[in-house]
């Protein structure tokens, strides 16, 4: 029976979670501007400078993509004899940095963003078990595997805005991140799924300028997903032998920025 427990139901609706949220936090913050005088433009955040500085925090659902080997699907390949299923279960943590923002155009920016972020990558092994309480005698048993990082990101990204409303402006931002792990990789050799400590991913966002009287306000959702195979095989747990063949990250954040 499927465990009804309530993170469990939030791990596998994290999407429509981190939507939500994002969504109710926009509404605030355009209540927020509501109860200003619409008349008063407010000149925050520093647009029309060439360079200008900010920090941010985030809140993140990040999992693991893995992909099966040949061998998973070999009936004859010892080991994996017993293992039904290796399943990436979204987990949260949290973020926070720094932005550069430089000016090309009034719609155009290019941010250097780089961060600290930590990171926890769970996997449930499931696994056959003989049970005499099932119909057939075979029962399943779940095993959680628990890999924690912290990760110095490095995100370099170009921001399209529309043009300003008011106090109010729509944006896109798009680009590339660079991320070292802290720990070395024979610290990370001891963890029960193993992975590389060096990772390059594609991020994808949008969110909302928003000005106010001292500050410019930015609530942001962004996408991210690995582009190189994290996996290093011969030193996860001893019943992954084999199994599997690729590993790459992906996560969605909430961004919450102030300039």
């Amino acid at each position: 029976m499927q465990n009804t427990h309530i993170w469990h139901q939030f791990h596998i609706h994290w999407h429509k979670v981190s939507l939500l949220a994002f969504l109710l936090l926009i509404t605030f913050a355009f209540q927020l501007q509501a109860q200003q005088k619409s008349l008063i433009f407010n000149n925050s955040g520093s647009d029309d400078q060439s360079l200008s500085y900010g920090f941010f925090l985030a809140a993140h659902n990040s999992s693991l993509r893995i992909k099966y080997s040949d061998n998973f699907m070999d009936p004859t390949y010892p080991g994996l004899d017993n293992v039904r299923a290796i399943m990436p279960v979204f987990s949260p943590g949290f973020a926070l940095g720094f932005l550069v923002t430089g000016r090309l155009h009034d719609q155009v920016n290019v941010m250097f963003t780089p961060k600290v972020g930590f990171y926890e990558y769970r996997t449930e092994l499931q696994l056959f078990i003989d049970d005499g309480n099932a119909a057939n005698g075979i029962g399943i048993s779940t095993v959680p595997l628990l890999t924690e990082e912290t990760l110095v990101e490095f995100p370099l990204l170009v921001k399209y805005k529309s043009e300003r409303f008011n106090n109010t402006r729509m944006f896109f931002v798009g680009g590339l991140n660079g991320q070292i792990r802290t720990k070395n990789q024979e610290e990370a050799n001891e963890d029960p799924v193993v992975l590389k400590g060096k990772d390059l991913a594609v991020e994808m966002g949008l969110g909302f300028d928003l000005y106010f009287q001292y500050f410019k306000f930015s609530p942001e959702i962004r996408f991210s997903h690995g582009l190189m195979n994290l996996y290093q095989p011969g030193h996860s747990d001893e019943r992954l032998a084999g199994a599997i063949s690729d590993i790459r990250r992906k996560s969605i954040t909430l961004y919450l920025n102030f300039q």
